[in-house]
């Protein structure tokens, strides 16, 4: 029996593309975004009782990675690209359903308005208008384990890279989004597997284009410009 599923909400970020955007929901806590729902499934009564909840599971779609064929093992990019290990093992986007799963912390349901309810998130990991299959209150109760193995996770789960950016150019991003770049920044979004002094990056975010090298175990910002 052949099941299909058709998205009930997108969510709209800063991320017009995958690049720069965090690996895993949480790691950038400032980084936010609005889940729209489709006309379909507009309705607040389909929200009623969800404000009792600080966070919620999204279970979405990785719609920017192509298609490819079934490969049974990746290799997660903060092993160093050369270690590989089991599919159903890891997050990797490459999968044979491309489903992925966040955890993210509800800041505001509006239940106003001509596209009502929009829910506004934060710590967030997709681009912008992702489609959304399905949402789900987190309840601590159930999905807290607090003696859950972590796996190879563990080796990496504390990385973070410091970040230098002159104040200048960091006053040309909104000050509602300052925070935000220096979360994802720190965060490392290079390729884990290239450690090239003085190479450049670039990264789009909240409409700007930042250029970024990696020097001396840090990130230098270099330019910043409305895209």
């Amino acid at each position: 029996m052949r099941v299909e599923i058709k998205p009930i909400a997108r969510i709209h970020t800063d991320f017009s593309e995958k690049f720069g955007v965090p690996r895993q929901a949480g790691l950038a806590p400032s980084l936010t975004g609005k889940i729209v729902f489709e006309p379909e499934y507009r309705n607040i009564r389909a929200v009623k009782e969800l404000d009792g909840f600080s966070h919620i599971w999204l279970i979405w779609e990785f719609s920017q990675c192509p298609d490819s064929e079934f490969s049974p093992t990746v290799r997660p990019p903060r092993l160093g690209g050369n270690r590989r290990v089991g599919v159903f093992a890891s997050r990797s986007p490459f999968r044979p359903n491309r489903l992925g799963l966040s955890c993210v912390k509800i800041e505001k349901i509006e239940t106003g308005g001509e596209n009502a309810p929009i829910i506004t998130v934060s710590g967030v990991d997709m681009t912008d208008g992702t489609p959304i299959y399905d949402i789900k209150p987190y309840i601590p109760i159930a999905d807290c384990i607090p003696t859950a193995s972590e796996g190879y996770t563990a080796q990496t789960k504390k990385y973070k890279i410091s970040v230098n950016c002159d104040e200048n150019l960091l006053s040309i991003i909104p000050e509602n989004k300052m925070q935000a770049l220096l979360e994802l920044l720190s965060n490392d979004p290079r390729p884990a597997y290239n450690d090239e002094e003085g190479k450049e990056y670039g990264v789009t975010f909240a409409g700007f284009n930042i250029r970024f090298k990696y020097e001396n175990n840090s990130l230098s910002v270099t330019q910043i410009k409305e895209v």
